[in-house]
């Protein structure tokens, strides 16, 4: 047995980390045997001694343990996070994902068992997040391992996110290994160029999640005019002009991600056809309907409006209010493609919004797809908490 420190669980609440769900929150801790470092392993046992875990400490955070491993034959160390990340990238190159022009997510953290850890690739450029003190304690095995097994131009990191202020770490971003290319990345994917500032971008850099999805919203763009409103820089308007619709009317708050979005519609072609509009996307949507404005899809694909149960009602009656807003402004017979980033909002709940929007506007619809996130963002059996974005293809009857 390694010469770790260990906590050992209250009676009775052991049954989540023995069905292999990787947290262990602070009350449901006993005691504490040893005195570990923020990120160090600790071994968590049951209220008899049974082995559950190996885990990252967190003594900051709500969730003071993310666990590693369930095999009690596991080392944590440099080679233990060097084979995990290897695994995740392997699972990346089953789906055919590691394409030289391409982009994907190659770290889904809890999911690829590696709490706290971000990676996506666009082409041979790295973008990582170390978003839980454990992810920290390992950060140069991390940033090794990644150098050694994909050999990046450079490995850049965007650990800017508020959520490590709750593991007592402060925001950092920057180069960790390389050379920047001093321009945003060109990759394609589906048949699209696309731009990514590695640097300045949202996240890590782009919403890789929403990539299979703008594949299935185009299905229903031929000749169509799009409205793609929380456009960000323009992947569902892209995709949709890519594969023949009409025109595309984008809408965002951010005019950083809307100059993106032309510099990405000349880059394909088809900037012609785009007209781009920088405003607050409820208000811009209100006037549109007003003014008799309608279109045959309509995409709206806004950041989460509920980080946290405590917004989860006003979260969905904004929800409520821009699905409203997307299906008066479909034209008979047209498409809504319609998002939800928020975790704590349910696929089910999310449709029961949706479908009271529609009751209140008075128009009869039916869902046609169902959508989530890529596969590059996978979910684990145990961690239904990466089960986060949910979609729905919405026909409004003529």
């Amino acid at each position: 047995m390694q010469n770790i420190p260990q906590i050992s669980l209250k009676a009775g609440r052991e049954k989540s980390i023995r069905r292999r769900h990787p947290w262990v929150f602070s009350g449901a801790i006993a005691r504490v045997n040893g005195n570990p470092e923020a990120g160090s392993t600790v071994r968590v046992v049951s209220d008899s001694g049974e082995f559950l875990a190996y885990a990252a400490w967190s003594p900051r955070s709500q969730i003071r343990a993310r666990a590693w491993s369930f095999d009690a034959a596991s080392t944590i160390n440099a080679a233990f996070i060097r084979q995990r990340i290897a695994r995740a990238i392997e699972l990346r190159r089953q789906l055919h994902l590691m394409d030289d022009a391409g982009a994907c997510r190659l770290v889904f953290s809890e999911a690829d068992g590696l709490p706290g850890l971000i990676v996506d690739r666009y082409r041979d450029y790295l973008v990582c997040q170390l978003l839980s003190v454990g992810a920290e304690f390992w950060r140069e095995a991390i940033v090794a391992a990644l150098e050694e097994l994909l050999v990046p131009r450079a490995i850049y990191e965007r650990s800017d996110a508020s959520v490590r202020h709750k593991e007592g770490l402060e925001l950092r971003s920057g180069l960790l290994r390389g050379e920047l290319p001093g321009e945003p990345v060109e990759y394609t994917l589906h048949g699209v160029r696309q731009l990514v500032s590695i640097e300045q971008g949202q996240k890590t850099g782009s919403y890789l999640d929403q990539s299979v999805n703008r594949l299935r919203v185009a299905a229903y763009a031929k000749g169509a005019s799009v409205l793609d409103a929380y456009s960000y820089s323009g992947g569902f308007a892209l995709a949709a002009l890519h594969h023949g619709a009409a025109d595309a009317s984008l809408i965002d708050s951010s005019a950083e991600a809307l100059q993106l979005a032309a510099h990405q519609a000349t880059l394909n072609g088809v900037a012609a056809r785009c007209q781009f509009t920088n405003a607050n996307v409820p208000q811009e949507l209100r006037r549109l309907r007003d003014s008799g404005q309608r279109y045959d899809l309509v995409v709206l694909d806004p950041p989460k409006f509920v980080s946290s149960a405590q917004q989860l009602q006003s979260g969905c009656r904004g929800y409520k209010d821009i699905n409203m807003l997307g299906l008066q402004l479909l034209k008979p017979g047209g498409v809504l493609a319609t998002f939800s980033c928020s975790g704590h909002v349910s696929a089910d709940l999310f449709q029961k919004i949706v479908a009271g929007a529609a009751a209140d506007v008075r128009c009869d619809a039916q869902i046609i797809e169902r959508l989530s996130q890529a596969p590059d963002h996978p979910v684990a059996l145990q961690f239904p908490e990466a089960d986060y974005l949910c979609g729905l293809l919405v026909r409004m009857l003529p």
